[in-house]
Parts: structure tokens; sequence; C-alpha cells
């Protein structure tokens, strides 16, 4: 569990200012679930989607989300889980492949895993709402912000402790929110595929 408790490049918790927010959001709770639902309303109601409010700079370091207000849904997840852990909560990072119109091309979602002590991991998804968009954190139920409804779709599988590198290369290469739109990243499904095929 120690890895999904690390300060790291990108989950910098150890920043002045998360360890900072992090103690107003747990504001002398005892409960981890409460400073959970906390943590993860702030990175969703409090910190603007990129895409969806047209904002620049371009963030992936949790402690640069957090000091501009802004990220696409990677960097979000990055703060939420820097925060989490800033709490001593574990907590890691989740990625769907989703289309953007139910029909291909393809990219990655990123969203989180918090590890709550009565229902184990559960993912949350602090992208932010908007019409059609509505995460919640209702555990052990999951309401996430996207459903997977296309061929070629999928939810990974994979509690990842730190950022995927594709994810990485985007966010750090890109200057403007509308470059990280063009060049969203993307995996091949291999085993996915090799199921289905073994399926068929």
């Amino acid at each position: 569990m120690n890895k999904y408790l690390e300060s790291t490049e990108y989950i910098d918790w150890k920043n002045p200012e998360i360890l900072s927010q992090a103690k107003v959001l747990a504001n002398g709770n005892g409960s981890l679930l409460e400073i959970s639902r906390n943590c993860f309303e702030f990175v969703r109601d409090e910190i603007k989607h990129s895409w969806d409010y047209k904002l620049n700079p371009v963030t992936l370091r949790a402690s640069d989300v957090l000091k501009h207000a802004t990220g696409y849904c990677f960097a979000k997840s990055h703060l939420l889980a820097a925060l989490l852990r800033a709490n001593g909560i574990p907590a890691g990072l989740c990625y769907q492949r989703l289309t953007i119109t139910d029909s291909p091309p393809f990219c990655l979602h990123g969203l989180n895993a918090v590890y709550l002590e009565n229902f184990g991991w559960y993912r949350i998804d602090a992208r932010g709402n908007k019409q059609g968009v509505a995460a919640e954190f209702f555990p052990p139920k999951e309401k996430l912000a996207f459903r997977i409804v296309a061929e070629g779709e999928a939810d990974l599988p994979e509690i990842w402790s730190e950022p995927l590198p594709v994810v990485v290369q985007v966010l750090r290469q890109s200057k403007t929110y509308q470059e990280v739109a063009d060049n969203l990243p993307d995996v091949e499904l291999v085993a996915a595929n090799k199921a289905l095929q073994a399926d068929g």
C-alpha cells in the first residue's frame, strides 16, 4: 500500500500549498470517509476542467493544478490523489478508454481509486460535472462521469500509483488546452482484444 501514499514528481503532496489545502479539507474530521468525500468534491467542483472552461495553462503536477485551479481529467486526478495521500489515505490513478462521440477515435480518461477501510478500492471521478455528467461519492456504489457504451471502450482494471507515461507526455508537450484536445492519449487494448477473439 506504501506506493499509494508516496509523494512523487507529479503527485507532489509534500508541497506546502497541497498540505495546507489537505488540512483545510480534513477540517479536524476524524472520519477518513468524510475527508475522502471533501477532497473529491473540492477537486470536482473547485478545479475547472480545462476543456469545459477553455483554460490555460496545461497542468500536470498536482501542485500546479491547485495553483492554477484548472486541469484536464488526468491532471485533476493527480491533485485528488495528492490531497488524499496528504491525509494518509491511499489513492491511485485509474483510466477508461472512451470515445468522444460514441465512435472512434478513442482516448484515455483519467480518474481515481481511493482505498476506504470499509469498502476496499473505490473508484471516483472528479473531472467536473456538467450537462450529462454527474459523478458522485456514494460508496460502495460507483457513480462515475462516463459509462462504457461503445465497442472498443473499456474500464482499465489497473490502479496505478503514478500517471501513465503516455499521459505525462501529452500534458508535458502541449502548450494549450486545444493542443491537448488535439492529441489526447490512447492505449491499445491488447489483452481485451485477445479475450474477445477467444470468446468469438
